[in-house]
């Protein structure tokens, strides 16, 4: 003992350093062991989860385009008075000069009239066609600019495409966001769209509707299912485990695609009908390229998501509950709803969550079954990245769509406790 200790000073290791700073270098290699262990996952989260996320909120929010390629004419232009309905003075049509000549040759030109033409529909050809003269712009011997300017385009002589300028030469804009709930920037601040406009606010409602819709017909759906499979023996709940992953082993698009030749007028669901005389053969129902149509077809395909947490919390319930709940007088109602139900809750919010958010997400069977009126708001970011390119756009209404999601998500901690859901 007396090697190991001075009494007179701190507990030695069997090294001669102090114990405590030992324990410390132990539990720092320990730390550092774990860290390189999880390094390559948080790695993998950061790359394809949380910079993606932040990427789309840089989006939804920037516009230095406009400050970048017409740098001179952003200054000149921030003096002027939007809502005196005059034109710009001469100075202001010249910094465009400079900048639509200099944009033109390093053929930037197009993308701020694109930039442009999200805001006011039409701005482009007026940026397009000055950016074809501007080339052969003399600057030092040229002008006055004000009149040539106006005389290539009409729509320079008209104070909403300077204002438009104006509003969007900030580098940061909230145009995006007001754009993805039916508003836009006005000479007084923002103002609703006109009502023919607006169509992001009815397509969110829509989303969420027919989410919860989906979720609904799962949770009507999968119990019984779940319920089967927990009480079964052994052998037939595997058989049937089996159908219930088949879908899993087949494409999306493939069971889609049965869907709408299943739906369709002349399908298999309409013909079956006709043949038993409930519909008449010029009295086909319309159940595809609508709301109906992409229930039925998601809610086939995200049932399975909702039956695996069901059927692994009910396969833990003992069934000596029930028995106990029946034996001291219950009725098979009362001990299903006060025993058996409130255990099987977990297993219902877990299933929620995945497909409540699966189902909001969904883009491509909406697209395939759900015409005009079944798409979702995933729709219209998808063809805002992919074929308008808006990605401002599409990064406000992802960040929305974000956000409500994590509502929800709050909400449900909330109210049922997140710590009570359980997969397993």
């Amino acid at each position: 003992m007396s090697d190991a200790t001075d009494m007179n000073g701190p507990v030695l290791a069997a090294d001669g350093t102090p114990l405590k700073r030992s324990l410390a270098r132990a539990l720092r290699r320990q730390k550092t062991r774990a860290l390189l262990l999880i390094a390559p996952l948080l790695l993998f989260i950061l790359v394809s989860f949380i910079l993606p996320i932040g990427d789309m909120l840089y989006r939804s929010v920037e516009n230095r385009i406009v400050m970048e390629t017409l740098p001179k004419t952003v200054v000149a232009v921030a003096d002027w008075d939007a809502n005196s309905g005059e034109l710009p003075s001469e100075a202001v049509y010249a910094a465009l000069a400079a900048d639509i000549k200099a944009a033109a040759l390093a053929k930037k030109h197009t993308k701020v009239a694109v930039r442009l033409n999200y805001e006011q529909p039409g701005i482009a050809s007026a940026f397009k066609k000055l950016g074809r003269k501007a080339k052969k712009f003399d600057l030092e011997a040229g002008g006055p600019w004000k009149d040539q300017i106006i005389d290539i385009h009409k729509r320079w002589g008209e104070p909403e495409i300077w204002r438009t300028i104006q509003t969007y030469s900030p580098p940061v804009t909230a145009g995006y966001f007001l754009n993805a709930v039916d508003m836009r920037v006005g000479p007084d601040g923002a103002e609703m769209r006109p009502e023919k406009e607006r169509i992001y606010n009815a397509l969110l409602v829509r989303t969420l509707w027919m989410s919860l819709l989906i979720t609904s017909c799962c949770i009507l759906l999968a119990y019984p299912v779940a319920w089967l499979l927990a009480n079964l023996p052994t052998r037939t709940a595997n058989l049937l485990m089996i159908l219930v992953l088949l879908p899993f082993w087949t494409s999306l698009l493939v069971r889609t695609s049965a869907w709408k030749i299943l739906l369709q007028q002349q399908g298999v669901i309409n013909d079956i009908l006709v043949f038993i005389g409930l519909v008449g053969d010029d009295a086909r129902l319309q159940i595809i390229n609508n709301q109906f149509g992409t229930v039925v077809a998601m809610t086939h395909i995200l049932l399975p998501f909702m039956i695996l947490p069901m059927y692994s919390v009910m396969a833990t319930i003992p069934p000596a509950y029930l028995r106990a709940a029946k034996s001291l007088g219950a009725t098979d109602w009362t001990a299903f709803w006060r025993v058996y139900f409130p255990q099987t809750v977990p297993g219902i919010g877990a299933g929620s969550i995945l497909v409540f958010i699966l189902a909001i997400g969904y883009y491509i069977t909406p697209a395939l079954v759900g015409g005009t009126k079944g798409t979702f708001i995933s729709n219209q970011i998808a063809y805002h990245i992919s074929t308008s390119l808006n990605w401002g756009l599409a990064a406000a209404l992802g960040s929305i769509l974000l956000a409500v999601v994590l509502v929800l998500y709050w909400a449900y901690d909330k109210i049922v406790g997140i710590d009570n859901v359980k997969l397993g």
